[in-house]
């Protein structure tokens, strides 16, 4: 990089297909349900899980399986969507309602709307254990064409907070600095980005 040039951030994908997904004891419960969907004893399912714990990415994976309708952010949609999309699943085309809270916390007013979920099975995604952040860091790092080296992760993982939006927080700071330095992430590197990033719950 020449002296004055701006390093541009760049837009990643992140690898969202099948063999994608990292199966571990936080999400494995979840992962069987939905593998046997047709033998669910009602076509719908919620699943909800912290940030950044693969609820989109495992609902994609389910929806391309089953040509299900999936609605994310659930809490959040428009609670008459979510009523009539609940009355029109079908054993054909299930329903799975993705949010981060349970449903009792969600902010509707529909009786009938509550009811309904309250006789929907719940399935959920539990903070990761470590097995499962060191793959996610290795994820987070292939998705941006990163090398993450065993002393990296290492260091890494020591000082993390142990969640999936704190390790997908850091993988972010430190492609950007080591976009910004020109050179691959490294343990100085690390050391700089850990230290400074307070708001990400970083040692």
């Amino acid at each position: 990089m020449s002296p004055g040039q701006l390093p541009l951030p760049l837009v990643y994908a992140a690898a969202m297909g099948e063999a994608d997904f990292l199966v571990s004891d936080a999400n494995r419960d979840a992962v069987r349900w939905l593998e046997t969907w047709r033998d669910w004893p009602r076509p719908q399912a919620v699943l909800t899980g912290p940030p950044g714990s693969g609820k989109t990415h495992l609902a994609r994976v389910f929806e391309g399986r089953t040509g299900a309708r999936v609605i994310d952010d659930a809490d959040a949609a428009d609670p008459e969507t979510v009523f009539h999309a609940w009355n029109a699943a079908t054993a054909d085309r299930p329903l799975l309602l993705c949010a981060r809270p349970v449903p009792p916390a969600w902010p509707h007013r529909l009786p009938d709307l509550a009811s309904r979920l309250a006789a929907t099975p719940l399935l959920t995604i539990r903070d990761p254990d470590d097995t499962l952040l060191a793959a996610i860091l290795a994820k987070h790092f292939a998705d941006r064409g990163l090398r993450l080296s065993t002393e990296v992760a290492a260091y890494v993982l020591a000082r993390v907070e142990r969640s999936f939006a704190a390790v997908a927080a850091a993988a972010a700071a430190l492609d950007a600095a080591a976009l910004d330095a020109g050179r691959g992430v490294t343990v100085p590197v690390a050391r700089e980005v850990m230290e400074a990033q307070f708001d990400l719950g970083l040692d």
